[in-house]
Formats: structure tokens, C-alpha cells, sequence
């Protein structure tokens, strides 16, 4: 029998509620396939959680093709597995206490609960192992957004391979790397496989899958030549080069008075804004120790790079700590005669730069790293910018924003040895585990697909994650003829939805649209003539006249 939508709870909005951050965010409340219980909290509605468990499927079926195992590991676990791999006091991690003062996490993401099962296996004969669950998720995430793009709590499929050393963990990871593609290839998702940042799983490769889209939160960096893709988090590129003066054989003060800006020195000396370096005080906030961080005057201190190099997060020096520091104010900083750490871009390790004096209104001339000071570590600090040229190839590079929808990383043995998850090689010694993960979220993907696939009247879903297969509309006295449609489309094993409520045309239709299933099949008046039904396709507008025995 057909699904019928006068006894299907699909509460649809006329209007986007207030407050939409997204395309995907207002469709889906509009066509009632969620409902919002509280920040970043979210209910599926029948006709949602249809098309979750469409995505979820082809999930499933492309990790079982690749012989991946699922499972189901609890949401709630001891604190002490997440103390042990050193994430307990990750900010987003919910902490709970049961009964005795027990602690526990809510996890949000697997990899301690799953290397704790990899224990069991003891012979590099066991190995390779893939492994999967779809487990629930929370994170204590301090600005949701959008809907489903950034929640509290979600769904997520999180895959793990157990390999016995890192050439068998290559193999594990590309393998799942071409699992993914499949994924998002039958989701009918436009994407790239971009180099991404490890962040808080650890490890030490990572590729993220970005679909481009104006709501996403992530920055994509592509070459126009299509032979590079980076989430700017991870990307590099090649700066331009700068226009350097005349070099000095030691530096050269300068006055300037009221220069406040990098532009503003550079048209009062006269010279290429590349030619200068930008001082960041900051406070690194594990040991509360100020460091001075330098970058190229014309580029952006790229915030989770400082992390990294700093081996954690920081903040601002603030103004008095700055004075007792440099002896100077912000805008007239520089790394001469500052004894204190210093970390800097590696663009500055050639050529002389202007910088700040440490003296209020005073510039130096022709500073040189290593003859006149010592970074403490170099790293790449700056902020990829638009218009950067290509690492491959020198073409130009553009940044458009996107939405993550899967994610792998190599985790090597970052959780295998703290959690002691070994294996006997063949001369019977203990080695540890090697770790990839892998993970997508079915409900943000999901939302991307809304993103890429709607248009003005609702959402467009492709076949493979569409509610429903059809979508009967009968209108007032051919009910019976729209019987007999969805008799014959259930027949040839099409999955039917049969709007037989008692309600306008107008509002028919444009639900209809709101819930972008591929085809409406339309039975009305002119069908009591002919026996026919008008067949319209979701995406392209086209209509065809069609015998209902014939459909």
C-alpha cells in the first residue's frame, strides 16, 4: 500500500520561520522533516528521517563493499578511557557523573571505545581489520548554526582500520578514501578531496571532503587549474615575491611619526608592502609566556597554525603586557633586541625587512633574520589568501566556502599505545596497532545535499536519498485514477507517497515542490476523460501525458 499523506505527519511551514542561517536550514523546517527542540538539538519528522536512513544505506553498503564489520558501541563511557588518550579536557567534550561520583564522557567521536575492543586481538594474523558503527554523538558546541550543519548532537558513521604497520595503514586509507568517493559520487554531491588538518584526533595525514556551498563554514581553496584542493586550515601555497630595496649591512632606524597601519608604512617609506613584517604579541595559555609571532606585513596570522606552533591555544597580549614586554605600543613592535620567544613565517627567512623599533614612532630598516634575530621556531603561519598562486602549478588560486561532509585521518598509534592495543608480529614481540579513522555525519551531509540541490519553490533531491520514489497527487474526483497510479507504481516496486488529503490544488502542488521528490504523477479532472496522468519531473519541469496502465 502507498503511503498516504492524510495520515502521514508532515506539519508543513508557508512561511521560513525567523531566525533560518541556511538554505537547507529552512527547507527542512518548511517541508516538516525536523523540528528544532533546543540549541543545536533537532527531532527527525517521518518524511526527514526517511531520507537520513537513505543516506546511512549507502553509507552501509559502500563499507560493507570494503569489507568493513559495523557495530554499536555505547554513547556513555568512563572518563578514564578519554583521560588516558589525553582528549578528556577537550572544551567540547560533555563530562557527566553517575551514581558514587562515577565520571563519564559523552563521546563525540569513537576512537578511544573502538581501540579498547582492537585489544583483543592479539596476532598480526588478525590483521587488517575495518570496523564501523553509526553511534550517536554530542559535543557541547558553543555557537550551533544553520540547522544541521553544526549541532549539538548528531549521528555520525566513525570507521576505524587496525593495521600492523604504516604500509598497511596507507593501503586501509586510500581504500576508504575511494569508499567515500563513491559515497558522495551516489549522493549526487559536487566535491573535492581536500588536504585537511589532524586538529584534535591527532594523527598524521588528513583529508576532508568539502562541498562547496555559500552556507558553509569551511574555507575551500582550489586551484583554477583543478590540480590542487586544501581546506585553507591545511593549504599552502606560493606568495608573491616582494620588491626589496637596496640591502643594509645593519639595521637603520627611522622615524614614523603616526604610522599606525602596514599600508600607511609602506607609502610613507615608500616601498613594497611585502618588504615588512607584521609583529602579533601573544600569551600562549598553557604556561601564561608571551610570544612575539611574525608574519609577512601584507598576510594574516592564520589562528590554527599559531596553535600548532605553539603546541596550544592563546590570546592577545594585552596592552600593558605588550609595554612591559617591547617597551613600546602595538604598531611600533618588532623582533630586534626582544629576548623573549619568538615564532615566525617562513617567508621571513630570506630578504630584509622593515619592522617595528620597540620604540614608539621608530622603525628599523634592512632587518635580516639570523644576523640580527633568532626565530625560536619557523613555521607556516600565514593565512592562504585569494589570488595566491598554486603550489603545483603557479595558477591562480580561488577560496569559496564549503561544507565538510566526511573526514579521514591517519592516526598512526596516537591511541593504540596509551590504551596498550597490541598484537604478536611473527617473532611472537608486541607491536602496536596502526589507526586510521573515518567519519561523515548523515545528517550534515544531508543538509549539503539540500544546499547544492534545491530552488525557489523547495528542495530537488536526487533519486538515490529522496523520501519517496513518486508522489501521487489526486485532485478532486479522480481519486479513484490516482488509486490505480499508485497501484501500478507500487507494482514495479516504486516507493510511493499519495497526497489523497482533502485540500486545494495550490496547496498540493506546492507541497509537492517543498518536498522534492524526483516525480509528481497528477490525477485530475482531465484524467476522468482520458485515463491518463500528468508526469512531472521534479528537477527539470518537464511534464509528460502518460496512460495510467501504462505508467
Amino acid at each position: 500500500m502507498p503511503t498516504r499523506l492524510s495520515h502521514y505527519f508532515a506539519p508543513t511551514l508557508r512561511e521560513e520561520p525567523a531566525q533560518t542561517e541556511s538554505v537547507s536550514h529552512g527547507l527542512l523546517l518548511r517541508a516538516g522533516m525536523i523540528r528544532q527542540i533546543g540549541s543545536g538539538l533537532y527531532s527527525f519528522l517521518p518524511l526527514g528521517w526517511r531520507v537520513h536512513q537513505k543516506v546511512v544505506e549507502i553509507i552501509r553498503e559502500e563499507m560493507n563493499a570494503i569489507g568493513g564489520q559495523e557495530m554499536l558501541h555505547p554513547l556513555l563511557v568512563p572518563a578514564e578511557l578519554w583521560k588516558t588518550s589525553g582528549r578528556y579536557g577537550i572544551d567540547e567534550v560533555f563530562k557527566v557523573h553517575g551514581r558514587g561520583d562515577r565520571e563519564y564522557v559523552l563521546s563525540l567521536s569513537h576512537e578511544e571505545t573502538f581501540t579498547l575492543i582492537a585489544k583483543e586481538l592479539r596476532s598480526y594474523k588478525e590483521l587488517p581489520q575495518s570496523w564501523y558503527h553509526f553511534g550517536l554523538k554530542e559535543r557541547d558546541e558553543p555557537r550551533p548554526r544553520a540547522g544541521l550543519l553544526r549541532v549539538r548532537e548528531f549521528i555520525m558513521k566513525d570507521a576505524y582500520s587496525l593495521d600492523r604497520d604504516d604500509e598497511g595503514l596507507d593501503v586501509s586509507y586510500w581504500k576508504h578514501a575511494e569508499a567515500y568517493r563513491r559515497i558522495f559520487d551516489r549522493l549526487g554531491l559536487e566535491y573535492y578531496e581536500s588536504a585537511g588538518d589532524v586538529g584534535a584526533m591527532g594523527g598524521s595525514m588528513a583529508h576532508e571532503y568539502l562541498a562547496p556551498t555559500p552556507s558553509g563554514e569551511n574555507e575551500l581553496a582550489m586551484c583554477e587549474n583543478g590540480d590542487y584542493a586544501a581546506n585553507v586550515e591545511a593549504a599552502v601555497s606560493r606568495a608573491s615575491i616582494p620588491v626589496f630595496t637596496e640591502p643594509r649591512t645593519a639595521p637603520e632606524h627611522v622615524e614614523t611619526p603616526g604610522v599606525a597601519t602596514i599600508q600607511a608604512l609602506a607609502d610613507y617609506l615608500g616601498i613594497d608592502p611585502r618588504t615588512t613584517s607584521k609583529a602579533m604579541p601573544v600569551v600562549r595559555l598553557s604556561d601564561g609566556k608571551l610570544v612575539l609571532g611574525l608574519v609577512r606585513g601584507d598576510h594574516r596570522l592564520h589562528e590554527l597554525k599559531m596553535s600548532k606552533a605553539l603546541g596550544g591555544p592563546y590570546r592577545a597580549a594585552h596592552p600593558e603586557e605588550i609595554r612591559e614586554a617591547f617597551g613600546a605600543d602595538g604598531g611600533s613592535l618588532g623582533p630586534v633586541g626582544f629576548d623573549g620567544e619568538i615564532v615566525a613565517d617562513e617567508l621571513l627567512r630570506e630578504g630584509q625587512y622593515v619592522t617595528g623599533a620597540n620604540r614608539n614612532g621608530w622603525h628599523l630598516l634592512g632587518v635580516e633574520a639570523g644576523r640580527d634575530w633568532r626565530a625560536d621556531t619557523w613555521a607556516d603561519l600565514r593565512h592562504i589568501e585569494e589570488g595566491d598562486a598554486c603550489p603545483n602549478c603557479g595558477g591562480r588560486i580561488h577560496i569559496q566556502p564549503a561544507i565538510e561532509v566526511g573526514n579521514i585521518f591517519k592516526l598512526g598509534t596516537r591511541y593504540s599505545v596509551p590504551l596498550q592495543a597490541t598484537y604478536l608480529d611473527e617473532s611472537g614481540r608486541e607491536q602496536p596497532i596502526v589507526m586510521g579513522s573515518y567519519g561523515i555525519g548523515p545528517a550534515r551531509t544531508m543538509a549539503a545535499v539540500i544546499e547544492q540541490h534545491h530552488d525557489e519553490r523547495g528542495i530537488v533531491w536526487p533519486e538515490s536519498v529522496a523520501p519517496f520514489d513518486d508522489h501521487v497527487v489526486s485532485l478532486v474526483g479522480a481519486q479513484e485514477i490516482a488509486e490505480r497510479a499508485a497501484a501500478a507504481l507500487e507494482a514495479r516496486g516504486r516507493d510511493v507517497l499519495l497526497d489523497d488529503r482533502d485540500a486545494r490544488a495550490g496547496e498540493k502542488f506546492a507541497d509537492a515542490d517543498l518536498f522534492g521528490i524526483p516525480r509528481r504523477i497528477t490525477a485530475g479532472k482531465k484524467s476522468l476523460d482520458d485515463g491518463a496522468v500528468d508526469v512531472r519531473n521534479r528537477a527539470t519541469g518537464e511534464e509528460t501525458r502518460v496512460n495510467v496502465e501504462e505508467i
